[in-house]
C-alpha cells in the first residue's frame, strides 16, 4: 500500500506532471471566477506587431498568457497562438504586473469597457478596448 502511494508522487517529484507552472489558472472562490495570468518575458525584437482592430471580447478559456508591452497594455497570447493588445483606461498607473496578475470576468469572457486587471499589490485598470495584433518582419 506504501508503495502504491509513493509511485502516485513519483511523477509530481520531478516535475512531469501535465500542467506548466507558466499556465493560466483558474479557480473559483465564493462563485467567482479568478484567472491568474502568467507574465512572460518581451518577444524578439526582429519581430514588429501591427495593430488592427480587434474584438469586443476574448474567450478566457483560450487564453495561455500574456506579455507587458508599454506603460499601460498588456498583450493576451490565445492558445492557437494569435495575440490581442489590452488597451488601459487613461488612469492606469504604470502596469508593474509582476509575476503576473489576475482577471475577474463576470462570465467566460474579458470584455472592453467592462472588465479590470488587477495587480498582486491591490490596483486595478478597466480595460478600454482590444487591438488584434500581426506579426511582420522587422526590416
Amino acid at each position: 500500500m506504501m508503495l502504491l502511494a509513493f509511485l502516485g508522487l513519483f511523477p509530481a517529484m520531478f516535475g512531469l506532471t501535465a500542467e506548466s507552472p507558466q499556465a493560466v489558472r483558474r479557480m473559483v472562490v465564493r462563485d467567482e471566477i479568478i484567472l491568474r495570468i502568467p507574465v512572460r518575458p518581451r518577444p524578439s525584437p526582429a519581430i514588429e506587431w501591427k495593430e488592427r482592430k480587434g474584438p469586443r471580447c476574448l474567450d478566457t478559456n483560450r487564453l495561455a498568457g500574456a506579455m507587458l508591452s508599454g506603460p499601460s497594455s498588456i498583450d493576451f497570447v490565445l492558445r492557437d497562438r494569435r495575440r490581442f493588445r489590452a488597451e488601459m483606461d487613461s488612469e492606469c498607473p504604470a502596469l508593474d504586473y509582476y509575476n503576473g496578475f489576475y482577471l475577474l470576468p463576470e462570465d467566460d469572457r474579458l470584455c472592453a469597457k467592462r472588465d479590470f486587471v488587477r495587480s498582486r499589490v491591490g490596483g486595478s485598470c478597466r480595460i478600454e478596448r482590444f487591438r488584434s495584433l500581426v506579426p511582420q518582419l522587422k526590416r
